[in-house]
């Protein structure tokens, strides 16, 4: 069962999010649907590293309102398929960028053996319990050889339970490594994101946020949302959490 605070964050307020970004106008659409995802450093990096191109298919898992996928297919003319279990996130994305959105679960994707070029997952496995199984599954429907990015959310010092940010499930970095060895992914290289997330991106995601907080601050779904976010600030900034991005590839069968 998914935990309320977590369909607060990712259900209610993503619908939230797009109502605001449509009210704003189209520019304000992907960084404010790359919030909690990635910036435009961490994005172009794991671009870069995944050698993505035009008209390779782009499976994003975990998608959210899909705001790197629609980066990804208008600077690297990918041909993104959104997966996102939370139905209002997905209505959310195909309505602000018109992407392909199959509503489903990470841990049975509803596509062929060896049909997808590329594959993403950008802030989602900490929010996974049993992430072998995602990444099974991740495995299946790469073809040979075709490359993995994660923004992963790692556990950097010790945790208590009141601490961790409700549904979340921090793995170690040396946990990430077996778990992707284990799923028959080859880790090729991970560094911590370095880059500034720009002034013009960084303001349109807060005019957005601020126009969800003041339609919906009375709402319990968002007040729990709050609740969430402080856990993950207070977590980042005591060095306990931390964000790094990975590339791997699908190893030869």
């Amino acid at each position: 069962m998914t935990a309320p605070a977590m369909v607060a964050e990712f259900d209610d307020v993503a619908g939230w999010t797009a109502d605001a970004a449509e009210q704003l106008g189209c520019r304000h659409a992907i960084p404010a649907a790359c919030r909690g995802s990635a910036d435009p450093a961490a994005l172009a990096w794991l671009a870069e590293a995944c050698e993505l191109g035009p008209g390779a298919t782009l499976l994003d898992v975990g998608a959210g309102v899909g705001g790197p996928a629609a980066w990804a297919a208008q600077r690297f003319g990918v041909q993104p398929i959104l997966l996102e279990p939370m139905p209002t996130a997905g209505r959310a994305a195909a309505r602000l960028f018109g992407l392909p959105v199959i509503t489903a679960d990470g841990r049975r994707i509803p596509l062929r053996t060896g049909s997808v070029d590329a594959a993403w997952c950008l802030g989602v496995l900490c929010t996974v319990e049993d992430k072998a199984a995602v990444l099974r599954e991740i495995h299946r429907v790469l073809r040979p050889g075709a490359p993995l990015g994660l923004l992963a959310v790692v556990a950097e010092g010790p945790l208590t339970a009141l601490a961790v940010p409700e549904g979340n499930h921090f793995p170690t970095r040396p946990q990430l490594a077996d778990l992707l060895a284990g799923t028959g992914f080859r880790l090729v290289e991970q560094v911590r994101p370095a880059g500034r997330t720009p002034r013009s991106w960084s303001r349109r995601a807060a005019r957005v946020t601020a126009l969800v907080t003041a339609q919906h601050r009375t709402e319990p779904a968002h007040a729990l949302a709050a609740r969430q976010g402080e856990r993950f600030t207070h977590l980042f900034a005591t060095g306990r959490i931390a964000t790094w991005l990975v590339h791997a590839r699908k190893e030869d069968t």
